[in-house]
């Protein structure tokens, strides 16, 4: 039997194991002594591969577009702009090149007029609809449509004898009430435009429009049926105005519109004095 390599025979090794057994000997120790009481070695730290970190990507350059200027520096360059302009047709060039107010980025038209610019009479209402917006010309929906009959019973038409715009050129979103700021940003060009077309009589269509001309907190129901005098700086006379119902309020308050026709008679009496 071939020797192991510590020099003894399996025979040998296996004889030397039982005795060891016999003895009492049931573990199997190490060539060195080893210290149970000396300190552990200190842990092996687990080391976490640090990710790669990807690059920062710069800053993406904003979108150039139209330079939306602060409500107080609009009103300024509104000012300017519609002092500048000479005819109607160079206020609407100035109103659809004005950046000064907000409701011009959210609307899809410029909405400036409608009707015979050489009219006697010119009717004010608030802001465009959808449908305005839409076609970029004032009251064309269904509130546009009620209007021009009720101006057709009193021998009036858009395409004659009126002449049809609003205080604000663009659609606020949602057709909500317009801003303090956004009024303020169109009122110059509106007083221009009444100075251009220099009509006989003025006629406000609703609360909004009726209390920012005639600068007054008092509501529709008290301002309509009376007539004002509505100073012009570049008219010599003031010119007279009549508040009335929005044609959009009377198709909801259908009750409502004998009252608007009482004002659109007592403007067509006040027109033929005027003439």
């Amino acid at each position: 039997m071939m020797p192991s390599k510590n020099g003894l025979s399996r025979s040998d090794a296996l004889s030397a194991l039982q005795w060891l057994h016999a003895m009492g000997a049931d573990e199997v120790t190490l060539d060195a002594p080893v210290d149970r009481f000396a300190e552990p070695p200190p842990p092996v730290p687990i080391t976490t591969p640090t990710p790669t970190s990807k690059p920062v990507a710069a800053p993406r350059p904003a979108p150039v577009g139209p330079r939306q200027i602060a409500p107080s520096e609009g009103a300024k360059d509104a000012l300017e702009a519609a002092t500048a302009a000479n005819s109607i047709a160079d206020l609407k060039t100035a109103v659809e090149n004005f950046d000064g107010c907000a409701l011009k980025f959210t609307a899809t038209n410029t909405v400036f007029a409608d009707g015979n610019p050489e009219a006697d009479v010119m009717l004010i209402g608030e802001a465009p609809g959808v449908d305005e917006d839409r076609q970029g010309v004032p009251f064309v929906g269904t509130s546009g449509q009620l209007l021009d009959k009720m101006l057709a019973a009193t021998g009036l038409s858009r395409t004659e004898n009126v002449y049809i715009t609003n205080i604000l050129f663009w659609r606020p979103p949602g057709n909500r009430s317009p801003t303090t700021a956004e009024i303020a940003a169109c009122m110059p060009f509106v007083k221009r435009h009444i100075e251009l077309v220099k009509p006989k009589v003025l006629m406000f269509l609703g609360g909004t429009a009726a209390k920012t001309m005639l600068d007054t907190t008092e509501g529709i129901m008290r301002l309509r049926g009376r007539w004002f005098n509505y100073e012009v700086e570049g008219l010599e006379t003031p010119v007279p105005a009549l508040p009335t119902l929005h044609p959009a309020f009377l198709l909801r308050q259908a009750a409502q519109k004998k009252e608007a026709w009482r004002d659109l008679l007592a403007l067509k009496s006040k027109l033929l004095d005027e003439i």
